[in-house]
């Protein structure tokens, strides 16, 4: 017969069962008092930790779903809305809230994705395109005409070289190469404003695909196309040094194009306003760590065989932080793709970032 437990044994197995009890208990609560949320976006290196889980936001358990900023745009103004907070276009963002009175959701001033947008011009080579003045009169192909990026290319080329939209002849192609990767495009990705001439490509050939056909002499677009990628002779990039080119619309202008912009549901921030802080907080900690790998070991991780020097020059030109959050520094960028809506008769009115960004993410800025 199997000997039975003496006292001491007992009552130290009845111990350790109720300490065990209680500290469940005590998680368990605590569990329950983190917000489930959900959230979307591209994984990039700089939100590879979200998604992974090295960094969380505070006081909530977020899961991540990787997903293309057209499928995003489209689910938070006229889908179901699947996403408690998420990367968002930000012309589209805008054009919603000041064209269809959009007030479900509201901005945090985190940028997952900024580009200088001169290296996204494309022309043939044989059109006598030899300026980007010599675009006026030209056929300019697009795949959305109201896309952040194509605002950004329109508003540098009437500031910077006087060729205003309406000098040119508008070509939207019926097929879109990347959208694969970003996702169909929202009606907000779609506007054409008056005043514009605008005429649908043929049917069944994509932005690419008209340039080769020479039904245009020029492409606008945020993806670099089939043709360039495949070197086709007769598609070149109209600035062949965009890079230097960049640099020095940077130094004149201290514009760092803004695309995209993080979304957060209204009702969310309202009966959780430390949650503004959070998130942010975690966008730029994931981003930090970014940072630290580019310094760290990125020249091995990366293929690029001029990696340290590239990431060395940039810094030099922009500082330590050149893809900053917050507002503080960002104004400027912001406010001119502000203005290039409105004077492009895409956004109603001139909107203002005390409009977009909610009071709760206006004073937040990075840890130095």
């Amino acid at each position: 017969m199997q000997n039975l437990p003496g006292r001491r044994e007992f009552l130290k197995a009845l111990f350790l069962l109720t300490a065990v009890g209680s500290l469940q208990g005590r998680l368990a609560r605590g569990a329950d008092k983190r917000l489930a949320l959900s959230a979307a976006g591209y994984r990039f290196p700089r939100t590879e930790p979200l998604f992974n889980g090295q960094v969380t936001v505070d006081g909530a358990s977020t899961v991540f779903e990787k997903a293309g900023i057209g499928d995003i745009n489209t689910d938070t103004f006229s889908g179901a809305q699947r996403y408690d907070f998420a990367e968002i276009g930000l012309h589209p963002f805008m054009l919603a809230y000041a064209n269809d009175g959009f007030r479900d959701y509201t901005l945090l001033p985190v940028y997952p994705l900024r580009l200088f947008r001169h290296k996204s011009i494309f022309i043939r080579n044989d059109r006598g395109i030899a300026s980007p003045q010599d675009l006026k009169g030209k056929r300019i192909a697009t795949p959305g005409y109201s896309s952040t990026s194509l605002t950004w290319i329109r508003g540098l080329l009437q500031d910077e070289y006087g060729v205003k939209p309406s000098d040119v002849e508008w070509v939207t192609s019926r097929k879109d190469s990347s959208a694969a990767v970003a996702g169909k495009a929202s009606a907000q990705e779609s506007m054409v404003p008056e005043g514009v001439s605008m005429s649908m490509g043929p049917a069944g050939m994509d932005e690419s695909e008209l340039l080769v056909a020479g039904e245009v002499d020029a492409l606008f677009h945020a993806a670099v196309p089939r043709a360039f990628i495949q070197g086709h002779p007769r598609v070149v990039r109209l600035f062949e040094d965009s890079r230097a080119v960049e640099q020095a619309y940077y130094r004149k202008t201290g514009v760092f194009p803004i695309m995209h912009a993080v979304a957060v549901r209204r009702t969310l921030l309202e009966t959780n306003p430390w949650l503004a802080e959070a998130i942010f907080a975690a966008y730029s900690e994931a981003k930090r760590l970014a940072y630290r790998q580019m310094v760290g070991i990125g020249w091995g991780a990366d293929m690029l065989p001029w990696y340290t020097q590239e990431l060395e020059n940039t810094r030099g030109i922009m500082g330590e932080n050149f893809y900053s959050y917050g507002l503080q520094g960002n104004r400027k960028s912001l406010e001119t793709l502000f203005r290039y809506s409105h004077e492009q008769g895409l956004a109603k009115r001139r909107l203002t970032i005390e409009e977009l960004f909610h009071p709760l993410g206006r004073g937040l800025t990075e840890a130095d």
